[in-house]
């Protein structure tokens, strides 16, 4: 069974740290290849907001990294709709970065590699980030819902290392599963200390002050989703995830530990566009 950890409390930083330690996420992690912290900066707003990952949530993914001997360690993203240097300003990612000794890589400006995924299901060539290819991946997205892909949770944030972003769009399920084949993450990391609900960018925040983590990241947004009252059976990449041997997202499979997900679920207000295309 796959493990993930759901961690509750006041400090982002040591819940983080702990739901990576209860999950042994630094077996998934080895120390001699470059580690890429891949967070959600969609847009250069403050966390706050809902829209964007934590920066107290990256920095304890660093803190564990550092503990567990990792030392090359890169915080990379390629915004969406904002200059990433701006977003991870904002985030107050730039200080994380100083204070760690962290290198910042804007992955839209990174070399890119044209890739022709095996078997693809939808995506016949992509255009992704070296830096990501090069990397052991930690994805660590905000938890809030998707207008298209139901969820926007660990697999979907892989979007970020691809330019230009519409080329994983129509069908966009099948696209993230063929992405997901080629950079999939070690380790995934979901941002719930201010949730958002609504969808991607809507920016109606909700305190939970929660971090859900493991190294299976098909279990991981399945959790997650359960989390928002959002059943992991109607988000389409995760099926087809699942069904690509990418990971489960069964909850009879998936061994949850710290708080169970009964106690932390809420439901989240979705896009009405969600519940019918995310099928």
């Amino acid at each position: 069974m796959s493990r993930v950890a759901i961690v509750k409390g006041a400090s982002p930083q040591e819940i983080t740290v702990r739901a990576l330690e209860m999950t042994d996420a630094h077996e998934a992690v080895p120390a001699d290849r470059p580690v890429l912290i891949k967070p959600n900066y969609i847009n250069a707003r403050h966390p706050s907001t809902g829209i964007t990952t934590d920066s107290r949530v990256i920095e304890g993914v660093v803190k564990f990294l550092k503990m567990h001997g990792v030392e090359d360690i890169i915080i990379g993203e390629g915004s969406g709709f904002a200059d990433t240097f701006e977003a991870f300003k904002v985030a107050g990612v730039d200080a994380v970065a100083e204070r760690w000794n962290v290198k910042l890589v804007d992955l839209n400006r990174d070399e890119l590699v044209e890739i022709e995924p095996k078997n693809p299901l939808a995506l016949r060539k992509v255009k992704i980030a070296k830096t990501a290819l090069e990397s052991t991946i930690v994805s660590v997205p905000k938890l809030k819902p998707h207008r298209l892909a139901r969820v926007t949770l660990s697999l979907k944030n892989m979007m970020g290392a691809v330019t230009p972003k519409g080329s994983i769009h129509n069908p966009l399920s099948e696209k993230i599963v063929d992405l997901v084949s080629i950079i999939k993450p070690s380790v995934a990391v979901i941002d719930g200390i201010i949730a958002g609900e609504g969808h991607e960018t809507s920016g109606n925040p909700v305190v939970m002050n929660i971090v859900i983590a493991g190294t299976d990241p098909v279990a991981v947004d399945a959790v997650g989703s359960a989390v928002m009252g959002i059943p992991p059976s109607t988000v389409k990449h995760l099926r087809l995830a699942e069904e690509r041997g990418l990971g489960t997202c069964n909850l009879d499979r998936i061994e949850v530990v710290g708080e169970p997900i009964e106690k932390v679920r809420r439901k989240f207000r979705t896009s009405f566009l969600s519940k019918i295309l995310g099928r």
